[in-house]
């Protein structure tokens, strides 16, 4: 009686041990899917910076751009421009400029223009994944739709907000060739 007894738990253990491995592991970062789960995780646990690694490469790039662009208007800004305008725009300026980096960047503006909280409010299971070539759509079980990409390492990245990403990457260049005209303008007339 006792052998069937240590058989029947051994079993038990192995099963619980086996279904434990199974609920656990995710998919990896090579499906739409897994990296999905991986956004959903990350803000899940009130960690908005991990999600940066979920973007596409575009939009990576672009908020690097955008944080250069602002940093180096501001420090033309910083040498050349009068006061008040000069408080004025490195006010304006100021979260892009002083980021540490692009990750910076994405969390400022995520959070601002609600990106995250859409983000949030939208997040449930996976219904449904259409892979199409480089691009791929993420259903919801509340039938939100995230849109994907194929990063150049063979991962997937998020690139709902790319397009806007992009602009804003556009408007820090204008902005900083308007700033370095002035600034020429400030050093000519001293």
């Amino acid at each position: 009686m006792h052998r069937r007894t240590v058989i029947a738990l051994g079993i038990t253990a192995a099963a619980c041990g086996l279904t434990g491995f199974t609920v656990a592991r995710q998919p990896d970062d090579t499906t739409p899917e897994g990296v999905y789960l991986r956004i959903a995780s990350a803000i899940g646990r009130g960690d908005v910076r991990a999600t940066f690694a979920a973007l596409d490469d575009q939009a990576q790039r672009a908020c690097h751009a955008i944080r250069d662009h602002r940093q180096k208007a501001s420090d033309r800004i910083q040498g050349s421009y009068p006061e008040p305008e000069r408080s004025k725009l490195l006010a304006l300026y100021r979260a892009h400029a002083e980021a540490q980096d692009g990750a910076d960047v994405w969390v400022e503006m995520s959070t601002r223009l609600g990106w995250i909280a859409r983000l949030r409010r939208d997040l449930s299971g996976v219904a449904r994944v259409e892979v199409d070539g480089d691009r791929a759509v993420v259903e919801t079980a509340r039938g939100a739709r995230y849109l994907f990409r194929r990063r150049g390492s063979g991962l997937w990245g998020l690139s709902v907000f790319t397009a806007e990403l992009l602009a804003e990457a556009e408007r820090a260049a204008r902005d900083g060739d308007v700033v370095e005209r002035a600034a020429l303008d400030y050093d000519r007339a001293r």
